[in-house]
């Protein structure tokens, strides 16, 4: 899986770069189906904007892609809420297309009911 980080008005440090790998590269351990990540993280110029700091992320799956965006006063507190905020979509993408089986404790109960009284 590649980290590909981009920038936007603003010159990407090392240190950003490597907070970032270390905070996105978290989401591979909730799915090994990510090929790719794409973050772009850019700061809006205007002084009278709020949230100046915003960072973007497309995450490549097999079957799809997962997009966020965020914006916060700083650029980390920007990349701590997009993680999160991925971690949330890429465990919910996984829960939809893993979980297919439409069981549920109601047909389970019924169904053995039904075998019982044979």
């Amino acid at each position: 899986m590649h980290i590909h980080v981009n920038g936007r008005n603003i010159e990407i440090t090392d240190a950003i770069k490597a907070y970032v790998k270390e905070k996105i590269g978290k989401v591979a351990n909730h799915y090994d189906q990510i090929q790719g990540i794409d973050v772009v993280l850019s700061v809006i110029k205007n002084p009278s904007a709020s949230g100046k700091h915003v960072a973007e992320v497309n995450c490549k799956l097999n079957t799809g892609v997962v997009r966020c965006e965020e914006a916060a006063d700083s650029m980390y507190e920007s990349i701590d809420l997009l993680a999160d905020k991925l971690s949330r979509q890429v465990n919910k993408f996984k829960n939809k297309s893993l979980g297919t089986d439409k069981s549920s404790i109601r047909t389970d109960v019924k169904e053995e009911a039904v075998s019982a009284e044979e």
